[in-house]
C-alpha cells in the first residue's frame, strides 16, 4: 500500500513531464519570436472568433464525458465532469494516444469522484465511440459535398469517394438503429459492447460531428484571415487529416494538418495562421489543463497529509 502511495504522485509527474516534452516537440520548429509575431498579426476580433470556436469544441467534449458518466451509471455534477474532461483532454491532445493518455488522467480524477475502474473504462469507451461517430459523419459530409478535396488529397477516384462517403454516413445511422433494436450487449467477434439507450446514442450522433465542425471552424477562422477559402473545403481537409493523425496516433495531428493545408493552399502564406491555430487550440488549453492537474495533485496531497496527521492524533488520544 505504501508503494502505491508513492507511485500515484510519480505517475502524475510522469504524465505532466511527457506532455511538456511532446508539446515542446510540437512547437520546436517555430521560434518564440515567430509565434509572437503570428499571434500579434491576428486582429483582436479574429482571435476572439478562433478562441470561441476552440472553446465550443472543448465544451462539446465535456458533453462526451457527461454522456459517458451517464452510460457508466455514475452520478456526478456537470461542472465536475467538465473540469475532468477539459483537464484530461487538453493534456491528451498533446500527449497523443488520446484514448489511453486522457483515459489515465480521467481515471485518476474520476476515481476521486466515486467512479470505479470499470466505470471509468466505460466512460473512455463511450467517448471513443462518440469520436468515431463524429469523424464518420464529418468524413461523409466532406466526401459528398466536397469530393474534389478527397480526390486531390487522397488520390481517390470519383466512385471511390462517393462510395466511402456513403459508407461513412451509414456508420452513425447504423449505430442509432442498433441502439434502438439491440437490447443488452452487442458482440462482434471477440469484442462485446453494451449498447447505450437510444437517447444517449442520439446525443452521441449529434454532439460528435458538432465537435469536429467546431475544430474545423477554428482552423477556418485562422486561415481565412490570410487567404480566401471555403469552410466546407477546410472541413473536408481537416476530416481527412484528422483521420490520418488518429490512425497514426500523432499528437495533435502534428505535421499532418500542416501538410494537408499546404497541399490545399499551395503557395499561400499560412504558416502564421497554423501557428495561431495550434496556440489557441493546443497550447493555451494545455497550459490551463496542466495547471489544473498540478493544482489538483497538490490539493490532494495536502488533504491526504491533513487526514494522516488527524488519524495519528486520534490514535494517540485513544491510547
Amino acid at each position: 500500500m505504501s508503494g502505491w502511495k508513492w507511485a500515484r504522485p510519480a505517475i502524475a509527474v510522469g504524465v505532466l513531464t511527457l506532455a511538456v516534452f511532446l508539446l515542446q516537440r510540437t512547437f520546436r520548429s517555430y521560434d518564440a519570436s515567430e509565434i509572437m509575431a503570428s499571434v500579434r498579426s491576428i486582429s483582436a476580433l479574429r482571435f476572439a472568433a478562433i478562441a470561441a470556436c476552440a472553446f465550443a469544441s472543448y465544451l462539446c467534449l465535456t458533453g462526451f464525458d457527461a454522456l459517458g458518466v451517464r452510460y457508466a451509471g455514475g452520478c456526478i455534477a456537470y461542472r465536475r465532469i467538465a473540469r475532468v474532461s477539459m483537464t484530461s483532454l487538453s493534456l491528451g491532445h498533446s500527449i497523443g494516444f488520446a484514448a489511453l493518455s486522457s483515459g489515465a488522467i480521467r481515471y485518476r480524477l474520476y476515481s476521486r469522484l466515486g467512479l470505479g475502474l470499470e466505470q471509468v473504462a466505460k466512460v473512455v469507451l463511450l467517448c471513443a465511440v462518440t469520436v468515431a461517430l463524429g469523424l464518420s459523419a464529418i468524413l461523409s459530409t466532406g466526401f459528398l459535398m466536397r469530393p474534389e478535396i478527397a480526390e486531390r488529397i487522397g488520390g481517390l477516384g470519383p466512385r471511390e469517394v462517393l462510395g466511402l462517403g456513403i459508407l461513412a454516413g451509414a456508420v452513425p445511422l447504423t449505430y442509432l438503429l442498433l441502439a434502438v433494436t439491440v437490447k443488452g450487449r452487442l458482440k462482434v467477434r471477440q469484442w462485446t459492447f453494451r449498447m447505450p439507450p437510444p437517447g444517449i446514442a442520439l446525443a452521441q450522433v449529434l454532439i460528435g460531428p458538432l465537435n469536429f465542425a467546431c475544430v474545423a471552424a477554428c482552423l477556418y477562422a485562422a486561415l481565412s484571415d490570410r487567404t480566401t477559402i471555403d469552410y466546407l473545403d477546410v472541413l473536408a481537409a481537416y476530416a481527412l487529416a484528422n483521420t490520418a493523425s488518429l490512425l497514426a496516433h500523432v499528437p495533435g495531428g502534428l505535421g499532418v494538418i500542416e501538410s494537408v493545408v499546404a497541399f490545399l493552399l499551395p503557395g499561400a502564406d499560412v504558416v502564421g495562421a497554423l501557428i495561431v491555430f495550434r496556440v489557441v487550440y493546443y497550447l493555451i488549453p494545455f497550459v490551463l489543463g496542466a495547471a489544473s492537474f498540478a493544482l489538483s495533485e497538490l490539493a490532494r496531497r495536502s488533504t491526504s497529509g491533513v487526514q494522516e496527521r488527524g488519524s495519528a492524533v486520534l490514535a494517540r488520544f485513544r491510547r
